[in-house]
């Protein structure tokens, strides 16, 4: 069927009616292709997802239908009007098939600790049912640590009523880039327990068509500045984060397994009524593909921790959105987000307890909008009465997800222990450095002048891209690949130095 905005009258009441007398949409649906985005042939609003050949059915925000050209929710008032419903199809192009393209997944061959597959995302790992595990809450926050956001953020991790059951302090993961990085408080952060992982060293728009030259780039200079002027150890910082959560297809993947990362978080799921577990990329990911560039390769031993889709409810009030402050939450009170965030949070802890990410940025906490971070803190309140609540770093996610553990022996689980030792802050007060910085540099965006604080001496020109040391140089850094790549042979690279030590 084929209709615009213009013809809608006649549908919703047909609609109505349909509801009224029982009739579930979707009922006869079935999956043309294994995986793709049908519109429903009767619903402006109702679209489908299948994944693997199962189907899952979508609902568009209020005010917006779902276009069959365009594949996407649009304004139901959009000029042109609103292709409703299946549309004539294309004859597509051959292409050619990648015969490194990943497999469906394969339960018995995909074991723990190495491998975690199912096919639909949804089952608990190592046979456990909900009442046996905790409910991992993952606290992110993206981009630069600096003046503006540093002490909003303390406000929550330093809470000293807030802790996990078993009496540690609860843990975040940072996901940093470079420009207006305080690296003082970076290192305050570390040193406190949290984890750092890197976002892209510029977080520039459209590096998932880049190749795996400008992600080593983006990821292992990044990696090797915090090590230079924040004391981060490499060996710490084992996590990815696309930019704008656009995956950079199989080279962003090629790069974090080469250099010896252990996992990413940038993948989004799309509103679905049970969250998606993590998994390993050995095999096909098990859900829609929000962005268009996932990896579609096989990438032994990473870990994806992908990013479910926050709303209330299917009336999709706010909205739908991966990162919290995406949502439309404008003119909620901070009673309401906290609600709205208490109805989200139970669609993980009342199923199949999934990994539920805080996702922020600084934008969660703008002056403007105080019911945001309010609302936050209630919800963050109201968890403190469950005994079976954990706020914890994605690499300790990851090492659960590894080994799971009944509620029963968390408090033996030693990646979960808050009595190792943690780094030494070197310095209180970091020193400012008045830095130049090239507007002729790759994806520089405007030369002149840039500060950066640290504890560690000023380098000679701000650092960027291949110069994570800032030395102004023409000779590029190179990175010891820890992890040869299982596509094509590569030349040894020469060993970089300590990336602790300032030269």
């Amino acid at each position: 069927m084929t209709s615009t905005t213009s013809q809608a009258g006649p549908l919703h009441l047909a609609l109505l009616l349909a509801l009224f007398a029982g009739v579930a949409f979707g009922q006869g649906f079935e999956c043309p292709n294994n995986n793709g985005q049908y519109p429903d042939p009767e619903n402006c609003r109702i679209f489908y997802t299948c994944s693997n050949g199962i189907k899952y059915t979508q609902r568009c925000a209020g005010g917006a239908f779902y276009d069959g050209s365009k594949h996407e929710c649009v304004d139901r008032h959009i000029k042109g009007g609103v292709k409703c419903g299946p549309q004539p199809v294309t004859e597509r192009p051959v292409t050619t098939v990648d015969p490194f393209a990943a497999e469906p997944c394969n339960t018995q061959a995909c074991r723990l600790p190495e491998c975690y597959c199912s096919r639909d995302g949804l089952r608990i790992p190592a046979g456990l049912t909900r009442d046996q595990i905790p409910q991992m809450i993952l606290i992110t926050f993206d981009g630069a640590v600096n003046a503006l956001n540093f002490p909003k953020y303390q406000s929550i991790l330093r809470n000293v009523t807030f802790s996990n059951p078993d009496g540690c302090p609860l843990k975040a993961t940072f996901f940093l880039s470079h420009e207006y990085q305080n690296y003082q408080q970076v290192e305050e952060l570390y040193s406190e327990g949290h984890e750092m992982a890197v976002g892209s060293l510029t977080r520039e728009a459209g590096l998932e068509d880049h190749l795996e030259d400008r992600w080593t780039g983006e990821m292992v200079s990044m990696r090797a500045i915090l090590g230079y002027f924040a004391g981060v150890r490499d060996i710490d910082i084992l996590g990815q984060r696309a930019p704008h959560l656009k995956p950079g297809r199989n080279a962003q993947f090629e790069v974090l397994s080469d250099y010896g990362f252990d996992y990413d978080s940038s993948t989004n799921v799309p509103p679905q009524d049970v969250p998606v577990w993590p998994y390993t990329l050995d095999y096909q990911i098990p859900h829609e593909c929000r962005s268009g560039s996932c990896p579609t390769r096989s990438f032994p031993g990473i870990w994806e921790f992908p990013m479910n889709s926050h709303y209330q409810d299917r009336d999709y009030l706010g909205g739908f959105c991966p990162y919290l402050d995406q949502c439309v939450l404008t003119f909620l009170s901070e009673v309401e987000i906290f609600n709205w965030l208490k109805k989200d949070f139970e669609r993980h802890y009342t199923q199949n307890k999934a990994p539920y990410q805080l996702s922020l940025t600084a934008n969660w906490f703008a002056d403007g909008q105080p019911e945001y971070a309010k609302g936050l803190q209630m919800f963050m309140e109201y968890t403190q009465q469950f005994d079976d609540i954990y706020y914890v770093s994605m690499n300790q996610a990851k090492q659960w997800m590894q080994d799971p553990q009944t509620l029963d022996n968390l408090r033996n689980f030693e990646p979960w222990k808050c009595t190792k030792e943690l780094p030494v802050l070197s310095c209180v007060n970091g020193k400012s450095c008045k830095l130049g910085f090239s507007p002729d540099l790759e994806a520089a965006n405007g030369g002149g002048t840039r500060y950066m604080v640290t504890c560690s001496s000023c380098p000679n020109v701000f650092p960027w891209l291949y110069d994570s040391q800032g030395i102004g140089s023409d000779i590029p850094d190179t990175y010891e690949k820890t992890y040869q790549s299982r596509i094509q042979p590569q030349t040894p690279a020469i060993i970089q130095p300590d990336p602790n030590q300032v030269l």
